[in-house]
């Protein structure tokens, strides 16, 4: 994949990439929104905690694929509280180490049930 953060334009402001390139013939894994559900189907307790759920099983779903975070493309963030971007933001950083997918971060008013304060969708490739 290549990376594209053209000098035109602002640097990235902060662990991510403007735009990426994916070459024809890999294949696209389109990740849903994953929230802070445990295994056993239970709302883990907190930002942080949901926050680390959310990315451990979007992790689970790439690596079905035989994929990891160096595969990931574009990541969309979406948090309820401004509030819980410092935990989350470490909690991201955690997961992706050195990995820059172009992503996008919204605060939005609420998700599809209560009680959920953040949800992560993807899009992976790979050759």
């Amino acid at each position: 994949m290549k990376v594209h953060n053209p000098i035109t334009i602002a640097a990235p402001l902060g662990a991510y990439s403007n735009g990426i390139c994916a070459p024809a013939g890999g294949r696209w894994l389109h990740i849903a929104g994953q929230v802070g559900v445990l295994p056993d189907g239970s709302l883990a307790d907190g930002v942080e905690a949901q926050a680390d759920a959310a990315w451990r099983n979007l992790l689970a779903v790439l690596a079905d694929a035989d994929m990891g975070v160096e595969h990931l493309v574009k990541v969309q963030h979406f948090l309820i509280d401004p509030a819980d971007l410092p935990v989350y933001g470490a909690v991201r950083k955690r997961y992706l180490g050195d990995a820059r997918p172009a992503s996008t971060l919204l605060f939005v008013a609420g998700l599809a049930q209560p009680g959920w304060k953040v949800e992560i969708d993807a899009v992976a490739w790979r050759m």
